[in-house]
């Protein structure tokens, strides 16, 4: 295995037997991970070639503008708990369990501007008034 497949293969590890269900899927499980590491191989090569950078720093890079719209998605998935639902908002103890937040982490995570994304995405306004409206543009 060269450089590269093994980043593809650190990228994309094969399901553990026994944690596919139904198991009988287990199979092709395993050929859609390979199938993504062949085409996550065939992109690292392309993109560090014609960017002329490590495969790794490539990976990494990938990653961390995953990890930034996956917490993207939390503030907004927040904001909708607190904001937008029914007539009582969810409580920051279960959100913040759930989110891997403190409670007044929650509070804070997030501000208008993921708000504003919600209820453009909703087709709706929040619930109820904006108290903290000092947090502003997170």
């Amino acid at each position: 295995m060269d450089r590269i497949e093994e980043l593809a293969a650190l990228r994309h590890p094969m399901p553990e037997p026994g944690t596919v269900i139904p198991e009988d899927c287990y199979v092709d499980a395993c050929e859609q991970v390979a199938e993504q590491r062949k085409n996550d191989v065939l992109g690292l090569e392309a993109a560090g070639q014609e960017l002329e950078t490590d495969p790794l720093l490539l990976a990494l890079d990938d990653l961390k503008a995953q990890k930034e719209a996956v917490d993207a998605r939390i503030r907004q998935l927040l904001a909708w708990g607190r904001e937008f639902h029914g007539n009582r908002p969810y409580g920051l103890e279960e959100l913040a369990r759930r989110a891997g937040y403190s409670p007044s982490g929650v509070r804070t995570a997030y501000g208008e501007t993921e708000i504003r994304q919600v209820a453009t995405q909703i087709g709706r306004e929040p619930n109820r008034p904006r108290r903290d409206t000092a947090r502003g543009s997170r």
